[in-house]
């Protein structure tokens, strides 16, 4: 029996178009963990979220009931170790976040909200701590930084899409984006958490709602021109970019 996929919708096809960040386990190595590995690693993401930089290997095994030859012969080192974790956390956010934008029937500007909303999963648990060691392991910033960059991309795409659909003005959707998918990452700072009174994911999707009911209000105010049909979206961003 042949299966018939469903046709893509503009919004899948925005988001299937921009690469993700280079995973620190390789598919073939992702693959061939075992059950038990996998469930290390995500024993690991709970484990380290109030610090880890006072942890060694031999700390990390007994807490993980598990040998040291065991977490060895998944990384050379507790820093490797913790941010496969971390890494392998964030791609599962991520793919979760996706599906919000495929399996809901959203507007682009409704599916930035769900998708951020979710995506910012991710820092919803984040301590100063924890935010403190990540910035201080070796390859720690850089991590974050890469999954934040996929972020801003995803969300140009489907700011693009909303400039097209009418829903929005044409703004410089490279800066706006960057502005709007970076919220969890910045309230995720170490600094910045400690002064908060609700959690980095709370804050961050508070802010994120103003924001994107500021981009809609202020073009429900302006006189807009009847959407095109057809238009580009590199049309869109040299518009955007002569306006802002």
């Amino acid at each position: 029996m042949t299966t018939i996929e469903a046709p893509l919708s503009d919004l899948e096809r925005r988001v299937r178009l921009v690469r993700g960040p280079k995973p620190r386990l390789s598919r073939e190595r992702n693959e061939a963990l075992t059950p038990r590995q996998r469930e290390i690693l995500d024993q690991l993401t709970e484990l380290v979220g109030d610090g880890f930089c006072h942890l060694t290997m031999a700390d990390l095994a007994t807490r993980l009931n598990c040998s040291l030859r065991t977490l060895y012969g998944m990384a050379e080192s507790r820093g490797e170790l913790v941010l496969l974790a971390i890494d392998r956390n964030l791609w599962n956010i991520g793919r979760s976040a996706t599906r919000v934008i495929n399996e809901r029937p959203n507007s682009p500007l409704e599916a930035i909200r769900a998708y951020l909303s979710a995506a910012n999963v991710a820092v919803s648990r984040t301590t100063p701590a924890f935010a403190r060691d990540l910035e201080a392991v070796s390859g720690g910033p850089e991590l974050f930084a890469a999954h934040n960059e996929y972020l801003v991309d995803v969300t140009r795409e489907l700011l693009d899409l909303a400039v097209e659909h009418g829903e929005i003005a044409a703004v410089n959707t490279a800066v706006v984006a960057r502005a709007l998918a970076s919220l969890g990452r910045h309230f995720s700072e170490a600094d910045v958490v400690a002064e908060l009174c609700e959690s980095p994911k709370d804050a961050a999707d508070h802010v994120l709602d103003i924001m994107l009911n500021g981009l809609a209000q202020s073009w429900s105010t302006q006189d807009r021109p009847r959407a095109r049909s057809g238009s580009s979206p590199s049309g869109a961003r040299k518009e955007s970019h002569a306006r802002l």
